[in-house]
């Protein structure tokens, strides 16, 4: 079974940084491992994603400001996130699955698929 737990969050003012750790364990072989949020009263959006072979894609919204890597000795992948907005804020979620970028969106995270952390909460606020 995968774990995956997430690190990271917190509050922030507007223009600055966060970098957000997803250390995973277990089989991971030919998943991509990718990061959702989602803030209160809205769905559960993908945001970028890593897949096995080191390719990336980020949502509209963070192309640009955010960064997604992969340490695989450390089994870990992060997001590094610059010049942060106030819409930003929300529980950011890293997830596991093969295909990941089939499921652009969900309802709510955890999503019905794949592995799941618990979430960390960013906040950006003045």
């Amino acid at each position: 079974e995968v774990r995956l737990v997430e690190s990271g969050g917190g509050s922030v003012q507007p223009g600055g940084s966060l970098k957000l750790t997803c250390t995973f364990s277990g089989d991971t072989f030919n998943q991509d491992i990718g990061w959702y949020r989602q803030a209160p009263g809205t769905e559960c959006d993908l945001i970028s994603l890593i897949s096995p072979d080191g390719s990336t894609q980020y949502a509209a919204p963070v192309k640009g400001r955010f960064t997604i890597s992969q340490d695989n000795v450390k089994n870990t992948v992060y997001l590094e996130m610059n010049n942060l907005r106030p819409e930003d804020t929300a529980v950011y979620y890293c997830a596991a699955e093969v295909g990941l970028g089939r499921y652009i969106l969900a309802s709510e995270c955890p999503g019905g698929f794949g592995y799941w952390g618990q979430g960390t909460q960013v906040t950006v606020s003045s």
